[in-house]
């Protein structure tokens, strides 16, 4: 029996749900440096397809949303998914900040 959950991988800059070893799903990230301290901007959310439909996305999110608040910093939603997940959530509501060109250039391209 598979224990799929998440895990912080820093040195990756993402988020990931591991099923034991196995990576089956990643939320992508970067640090940005705002002047209120770190930003993170999440902008890309998969899960893998024969994963899907087990509400696992938003499981490895919410760890990733509390991690990031726990950890000082503050989360801004570009992936289509967190956007979503924060609206439905107002307790992150708080922590957000509204993205800006300048978190959209440190993204990679392509």
């Amino acid at each position: 029996m598979s224990e799929i959950k998440p895990v912080f991988l820093p040195e990756r800059q993402r988020f990931a749900l591991d099923d034991n070893g196995k990576r089956i799903g990643a939320a992508h990230y970067r640090d940005y440096d705002g002047s209120d301290g770190v930003e993170r901007v999440f902008f890309h959310t998969t899960v893998d397809e024969e994963y899907g439909g087990q509400g696992l996305a938003s499981v490895m999110v919410k760890f990733a949303l509390e991690n990031t608040i726990s950890s000082g910093a503050k989360i801004v939603a570009v992936c289509p998914y967190v956007k979503g997940y924060v609206a439905k959530h107002p307790e992150y509501q708080a922590h957000l900040v509204q993205p800006a060109p300048s978190h959209l250039g440190i993204l990679p391209r392509g």
